[in-house]
């Protein structure tokens, strides 16, 4: 079965540890991106690694201050 490019990811706010979601575009391949907590509002960097040999993925999500 093939992997839908866009891919819900469920993680916790490094900030508040509040369980957040995100959709990651997988297609785009690795990317760095920012979006703000949905719960307690500051910039979190969301860092993406695609491996396109297996399909896999990792998400790290860390504080701005780190």
């Amino acid at each position: 079965m093939a992997r839908s490019d866009l891919q819900p990811h469920a993680d916790t706010c490094p900030y508040c540890g509040e369980p957040i979601e995100v959709t990651l575009d997988l297609s785009a391949g690795s990317a760095r991106f920012i979006e703000d907590c949905p719960v307690c509002c500051p910039p979190i960097e969301h860092r993406l690694e695609v491996d396109p040999l297996d399909e896999s993925y990792q998400l790290t999500l860390h504080r701005e201050d780190e």
